[in-house]
């Protein structure tokens, strides 16, 4: 198991160097960081689980912007350290969905280091899970296919083609969903791309469409996506198939 930290706060806090110090005596590794996004995003090789301790949530806000952007992108797992009104504050940033757990001033140091341990181990179930990058441009549609997959897989969000490829460019994942009608790079366009790229050539895609007909799916047919979904089918049969999807594959990887 995975046991590091990135515990982000005022350095010379007397409250997160105790933390720090609890952390390191249960076996953690501990990576500290000031709010800073300069400062975070120079940190190589960084723990995926964040432990932010709030001393002042109104200078924070944007600081937790970053983080909820970056929670799209990367694997990270947040958790946060905060008065009750502060941790409000960071959720109509972020949302509930964001954060793995929240602490509660005055917070117990001991009883903090073991609720970590149980973070870690969640976050460490949850990575095990098959990653998939769902593609379209209308919100409401991404945020429902992630509520509906998330419970079984990790799920990614981008709202265009362009964003996929350059989420693909650093990201790696075991499915696509691409919305197939998108402005500006459609679907079909999109999957023409990621085919003719080493790197994305053999990612499964499986398309999103509100269109049945016989002649949206002879265009693509040789840019062989695996399946296509009709926005309207119930949740249960969108999970259905892309459970057997990875049924199958796991067939063929021991035939």
């Amino acid at each position: 198991m995975d046991k590091r930290v990135l515990l982000i706060g005022g350095g010379k806090s007397f409250m997160v160097t105790s933390i720090a110090k609890e952390l390191k005596e249960q076996g953690f590794e501990v990576v500290q960081a000031s709010p800073d996004v300069t400062e975070i995003e120079h940190i190589e090789n960084r723990p995926n689980v964040y432990l932010i301790y709030v001393d002042d949530v109104d200078e924070m806000m944007e600081f937790f912007v970053y983080l909820r952007d970056k929670s799209v992108e990367t694997d990270i797992s947040i958790s946060v350290i905060g008065s009750p009104d502060e941790i409000e504050k960071i959720y109509t940033k972020t949302s509930k969905d964001k954060i793995a757990a929240a602490f509660e001033r005055p917070v117990n140091v001991k009883e903090l280091g073991r609720a970590m341990l149980k973070v870690v181990e969640a976050e460490e179930v949850r990575l095990q899970k098959k990653r998939i990058l769902v593609v379209d441009d209308d919100g409401t549609m991404l945020r429902t296919i992630k509520e509906w997959l998330s419970a079984k897989y990790q799920v990614f969000m981008v709202n265009s083609g362009m964003a996929a490829i350059t989420f693909l460019a650093k990201n790696e994942v075991d499915l696509i969903l691409l919305d197939y009608e998108m402005p500006v790079t459609t679907g079909p366009k999109v999957l023409e791309m990621l085919r003719s790229e080493p790197a994305t050539s053999d990612i499964p895609v499986m398309f999103l469409t509100v269109k049945s007909d016989k002649e949206s799916v002879m265009q693509v047919l040789s840019l062989k996506p695996e399946k296509y979904l009709l926005k309207t089918m119930p949740p249960t049969e969108l999970i259905a198939n892309i459970d057997e999807f990875f049924e199958n594959q796991k067939i063929k990887k021991y035939m």
